[in-house]
């Protein structure tokens, strides 16, 4: 799935988030996504999230 496919899949969803569920809803969909796309790119090897600074 490409860039686009998935930012438009995750536009769709916080739509139906915002329209069903309000401004909370909406938020809490946006944070979790978030979240999961920092894990899933950790996991993945393309972020880095030891401290690159060395002492």
């Amino acid at each position: 799935m490409n860039a686009a496919t998935t930012g438009l899949m995750a536009g769709i969803a916080l739509g139906f988030a915002g329209f069903f569920g309000g401004f909370w809803a909406f938020l809490l969909v946006l944070v979790l996504g978030a979240v999961g796309l920092v894990i899933g790119l950790a996991v993945q090897g393309d972020l880095d999230l030891r401290s690159r600074r060395q002492r």
